[in-house]
C-alpha cells in the first residue's frame, strides 16, 4: 500500500517557482558565480549549473514536509554546483533549506545542525589556512559560515522563540482550563450548600405540617383539629420566615449578611420548643463556651435535622439533645427511642444523614449515626480550630 506524501505548502511552491525562474534569468544573462578559468570548475559546460539549480529547486517543496531529506539532497546539489560555473540562486536556495531544516525539523536535528555547521565553519577556515599557510584560506570558513552556519543559527533563534510562544499558549490554555474547572467546582459546591440549607430549614417544618395534617384528617375531634391546625400554621409561618431569610442572603450583593442571619447555638432552645409543640418530648442539655460561627451553624443544623428525623421516625419516648464542649471539640449528640419496623409518620428524601455528615466533614470533624440499645443515636464531633471551611 503506497503511503501518501503530505502536500507541500503553498508558499514553498512559490519559493521553488520563483527560485527556478530567477536562476534561469541569471543563466540566460550569463551571470555565474565562477569563471571558466576557476580551478574549482571541473564541469564547464554552459548548461551544467542548471542541474544543481533544478535539484535544489525540487527540494524547496520539501522544506516543511521533509526538511532533513531536502537538506541532504540540497547539500549534494550544492557540492555539484561548486564544480560548475555556479549559480547564485542555488546558493540562496540552499541557505533556505538549511534554515528550514532547523525550524521545521525534529528537535534533535534542530540541536545538531547548528553545532555541525559551526564545526565545519571552524575547520573550513583553520585547516586550509594551516595546510596552505595562507591567511586567505580563512575565507573558506567564512563562506561556509555564511552559507551554512548563519541560516542554521537564524533558524535556531526563530524556533526557540516559536517554541516559547507555543509553551506560553499552552500554559494560558491550561490556566483557563483550571479556572473553568474551579468555577464548575465552585458552582457544584454552592448548589450542594444551598441544597443542604434548604433541606435543613424546610424539612422540619414540612414534616410537622404533614404529621399534624394527617392527624387532623384522621381524627373527628374539633379540638384536636384546632390544635393540629395551630401547629400547622405556626410551622408554615416559621418555614416561610426561614425561606425569606435564605432568599435575602442569596439576593444580597452589597455585603455579606449571612453571619447576622445565620442560626446560632442560642437558638437551640427555640428549636426545642418548636419540636415540643410538634409533639416530641425533648430534653436539652448544653454546655459550651465561645464557638466559631461555622461550627455553630453546623451544630444547629445537625440538631435541627435530628429532631426532624425523630419527628418522622422515633418511637414514643424522650428525645435527648446534648451539646457539650470538651477541649477543642464540640460534641453534638441526639438520641431518640428506636423501634425497628415502624413506618415513618412522614415521607423523607433520605438526604438528611448525608447532609449532616457533609457538614461535619467540611469542618474536619466526625459523624456517626445508628441504632444502639434501643435508641437511635446521632453524634457529631466538631473541632473548634481550623474551621475555615463553609459548613453551609
Amino acid at each position: 500500500m503506497a503511503l501518501a506524501l503530505p502536500r507541500p505548502h503553498r508558499d514553498d511552491l512559490r519559493i521553488a517557482v520563483g527560485g527556478l525562474l530567477g536562476g534561469l534569468l541569471l543563466w540566460s544573462l550569463g551571470l555565474h558565480s565562477r569563471g571558466p578559468t576557476d580551478p574549482l570548475v571541473l564541469w564547464s559546460a554552459p548548461w551544467a549549473p542548471l542541474v544543481p539549480l533544478a535539484v535544489t529547486t525540487a527540494c524547496e517543496p520539501l522544506r516543511r514536509t521533509r526538511p532533513r531529506t531536502g537538506l541532504l539532497v540540497g547539500t549534494l546539489a550544492l557540492t555539484l554546483d561548486t564544480v560548475t560555473l555556479g549559480s547564485l540562486v542555488t546558493v540562496v536556495l540552499y541557505t533556505d533549506l538549511m534554515y528550514a531544516a532547523v525550524v521545521y525539523g525534529t528537535p534533535a536535528s534542530a540541536r545538531r545542525i547548528p553545532w555541525v555547521t559551526g564545526m565545519l565553519t571552524v575547520l573550513g577556515g583553520v585547516v586550509p589556512a594551516a595546510l596552505w599557510r595562507d591567511p586567505q584560506a580563512l575565507l573558506i570558513g567564512v563562506g561556509i559560515g555564511v552559507v551554512a552556519l548563519a541560516p542554521a543559527a537564524t533558524g535556531w533563534v526563530v524556533r526557540d522563540h516559536r517554541d516559547a510562544a507555543e509553551a506560553a499558549r499552552l500554559r494560558a490554555e491550561q490556566t483557563a482550563l483550571l479556572a473553568e474547572m474551579d468555577r464548575a467546582q465552585a458552582v457544584t459546591a454552592e448548589r450542594a450548600r444551598m441544597a443542604r440549607e434548604l433541606h435543613d430549614m424546610v424539612a422540619n417544618h414540612l414534616s410537622a405540617i404533614a404529621i399534624h395534617s394527617t392527624a387532623a384528617l384522621s381524627l373527628d375531634d374539633p379540638a384536636t383539629s384546632r390544635d393540629a391546625l395551630a401547629v400547622i400554621r405556626e410551622n408554615s409561618v416559621d418555614g416561610l420566615a426561614e425561606m425569606r431569610r435564605l432568599i435575602g442572603i442569596l439576593r444580597d450583593t452589597g455585603g455579606d449578611l449571612e453571619p447576622a442571619a445565620t442560626p446560632t447555638l442560642d437558638g437551640l432552645a427555640a428549636l426545642v420548643r418548636g419540636a415540643r409543640a410538634n409533639g416530641l418530648d425533648v430534653r436539652l442539655d448544653t454546655g459550651h463556651g465561645r464557638v466559631p460561627a461555622p461550627v455553630e451553624l453546623a451544630a444547629y443544623r445537625i440538631v435541627q435535622e435530628s429532631l426532624t428525623n425523630a419527628l418522622k421516625h422515633a418511637a414514643p419516648g424522650t428525645v435527648r439533645v446534648t451539646v457539650r464542649q470538651a477541649g477543642d471539640t464540640l460534641t453534638v449528640e441526639v438520641t431518640s427511642p428506636y423501634r425497628p419496623g415502624d413506618s415513618p409518620r412522614a415521607p423523607g428524601s433520605g438526604s438528611g444523614l448525608t447532609g449532616m455528615r457533609e457538614r461535619a466533614n467540611l469542618l474536619g470533624g466526625g459523624f456517626t449515626a445508628g441504632a444502639q440499645a434501643g435508641r437511635w443515636t446521632v453524634r457529631a464531633n466538631l473541632p473548634l480550630t481550623d474551621t475555615e471551611g463553609d459548613p453551609s
